[in-house]
């Protein structure tokens, strides 16, 4: 077994850190504030690195990253399933579990322990009424508002 490299990325909602090797994006997290930034030398890292700036700078709408697989069968798909929710879209947990034929709770834990804020969009996900809901990331809901206001202003036009 080798190191995992890993690349900051300086944002408006705090910095992102992105772990991983040559092949896999391992996690991805958004951290405090601050101003520092480092592009990584893993290919993967790299690569996350770059569309996750993308997306920040409103150019990207989908992400083709390689993401360590989830634990289980089941945990594969429901992330599929919260990845297939649009840019700029949302759902909510209801609507998501009985797409995933799952429970709101089954999809909440997953929200919960996403590994992969940003790129697998559990922001994208409400509680019932349109209520913003929890985040576990970044500033909590704080945080959820900024990512689903950043997507609305740019859900218009060519993006990647």
């Amino acid at each position: 077994m080798y190191a995992r490299d890993h690349a900051l990325i300086a944002t408006p909602i705090g910095i992102v850190r992105i772990e991983g090797d040559d092949a896999l994006v391992h996690a991805i997290r958004i951290e405090a504030p601050g101003s520092v930034a480092r592009a990584g030398c893993a290919a993967a890292v790299r690569d996350a690195h770059d569309q996750i700036a993308e997306w920040f700078a409103g150019s990207r709408k989908h992400f083709t990253l390689a993401l360590a697989p989830a634990a289980t069968d089941r945990g594969a798909v429901l992330r599929a399933g919260l990845v297939a929710v649009g840019y700029g879209e949302t759902l909510s947990y209801g609507e998501l579990a009985i797409t995933l034929r799952s429970s709101a709770r089954a999809v909440g834990q997953l929200c919960a322990r996403n590994p992969f804020p940003i790129v697998v969009p559990c922001h994208r996900i409400l509680g019932a009424g349109g209520a913003l809901g929890a985040y576990s990331a970044g500033d909590g809901p704080v945080t959820k508002s900024w990512l689903l206001e950043h997507e609305r202003r740019f859900s218009e036009g060519r993006l990647l």
